[in-house]
């Protein structure tokens, strides 16, 4: 608890008079819930890889945990400062290769590097190149800003191929995180050590890019997002206060990269620098909510679960994904996050229980509707790319026939009886949904008139 000594002097003590000045003690409370908050993630990162055991899952886990930091730092420029940008790879990449020389120059003996700094290395090569190219990048900002991103990403994606001494072409390179003496016994030559070193480095950067957006940059560029022309006429250089922004996301771009060097012990080129993974930071921060400080966790997680599970289950996984995204602009442009925050609102009012028969109707109707989608998806794929395994294919237990018509004119029909049902209930929902804002609205007014 923090406290602040101020001495008051009565109105009516004088210079000559005998009142003696007066002194009290004012405290200032904690923030009870953000610090529940801040222990509950760090408990869930401590917890998790008890409760998931799997192999499998403690992968997932620790590509959570890089990724975290990596969409974090997108929302840097994305959220806090209204910067599009399509060549973030560039810099979580180049410090992915930065942290991997390292390494093998420590395996050598030509460097003494702990393996726990190596995403130190990795941040200040990330903050090294955004330094050269943020200067060019954030002159101009809007459209303009978002296409010398992306030309800046492919000029350095097709450098991976043009120097294989550093980028190793085609085939990458490869490392060993298990050299040099133990850190307090800790080799990290498993997959729990290193899911344990990357879970601190998530929380102390979290931390670090949560404490940014209070400091007087952070409001400044939420001011540049906002009203550039403004923060100009107050005397505020907006180019400055993009490219310091900048900077400090290439950073944490870089530890996210050093991170995932360590977890994987290689990095290929083509794949680390591509516009497709700088697609996939600015496409997942979206879907999570870029406009909030969490957005960013929820995609990163969402990331990992599409990358991993979702593209297992089915070849059109990309399909889905897209069709997600389009879902989400059109009708939840703030992301998930938005949403959450929404219902938070209404359960802060008690409101929430109104609306549990409205979402229950949504949701299955929206599960029926998407089933039939998924169906004529999964049978069209199977006529293009395994017309050679027959018409029959397996989903969701039921076996269809890609050239039947009975399983056409099912999936047909179940999807268009889905979505015409959920039409019928997102009707309804609206409905609803704006007499509970209005009564929302009514009982604010009437707080504050009391």
């Amino acid at each position: 608890m923090n406290s602040t000594t101020t001495t008051i002097t009565p109105p009516n003590a004088t210079a000559g008079g005998s009142a003696a000045a007066s002194s009290y003690y004012r405290f200032k409370p904690w923030n009870v819930g953000r610090f529940v908050v801040w222990t509950l993630f760090a408990v869930a990162l401590i917890v998790a890889p008890m409760l998931f055991r799997s192999s499998l899952a403690l992968t997932m886990l620790s590509q959570i945990g890089y990724l975290i930091i990596i969409c974090l730092s997108y929302n840097i420029l994305l959220g806090q400062g209204g910067m599009l940008s399509f060549g973030h790879a560039v810099y979580t990449g180049l410090g992915s290769f930065i942290a991997i020389h390292a390494m093998n120059m420590a395996t050598k003996g030509s460097v003494n590097i702990p393996l726990v700094l190596i995403p130190l290395v990795g941040g200040l090569a990330g903050a090294f190149f955004a330094i050269i190219l943020g200067f060019v990048t954030t002159k101009k900002s809007g459209t303009t800003f978002a296409m010398i991103t992306l030309g800046i990403g492919e000029l350095v994606a097709s450098m991976a191929l043009m120097f294989p001494e550093f980028f190793g072409g085609e085939g990458g390179i490869t490392t060993d995180r298990t050299y040099g003496k133990a850190f307090f016994g800790l080799n990290f030559g498993s997959g729990m050590q290193v899911y344990y070193l990357i879970a601190a480095y998530c929380f102390v950067c979290t931390a670090a890019m949560f404490a940014f957006t209070g400091t007087p940059l952070g409001r400044i560029l939420n001011a540049v997002r906002d009203n550039p022309e403004r923060v100009e006429f107050i005397g505020y250089n907006t180019q400055r206060v993009r490219y310091f922004a900048f900077i400090i996301a290439g950073f944490f771009a870089g530890i996210g990269g050093g991170l995932a060097t360590i977890n994987f012990e290689i990095i290929t080129g083509a794949d680390s620098l591509s516009v497709i993974r700088s697609g996939g930071y600015l496409l997942f921060t979206f879907l999570g909510g870029a406009t909030f400080f969490f957005g960013p966790i929820i995609g990163a997680v969402l990331l990992v679960l599409a990358s991993v599970l979702l593209s297992e289950l089915s070849k059109a996984w990309l399909l889905y994904l897209g069709l997600v995204f389009l879902f989400m602009v059109m009708y939840a442009p703030g992301g998930i996050a938005s949403l959450i925050m929404m219902n938070l609102r209404l359960a802060k009012y008690g409101k929430l229980r109104q609306l549990g028969s409205s979402y229950l109707g949504l949701a299955g109707t929206a599960l029926v509707g998407v089933m039939g989608a998924a169906c004529m998806i999964e049978m069209t794929y199977h006529l293009q790319l395994n017309a050679a395994l027959g018409p029959e294919l397996t989903f969701l237990g039921a076996t269809l026939n890609a050239k039947g018509f009975a399983s056409w004119f099912g999936a047909v029909f179940v999807m268009v009886t889905g979505f015409g049902l959920f039409e019928l209930c997102r009707r309804q929902f609206l409905r609803q949904w704006g007499t509970i804002q209005e009564e929302i609205e009514h009982e604010i007014k009437r707080t504050e008139a009391l």
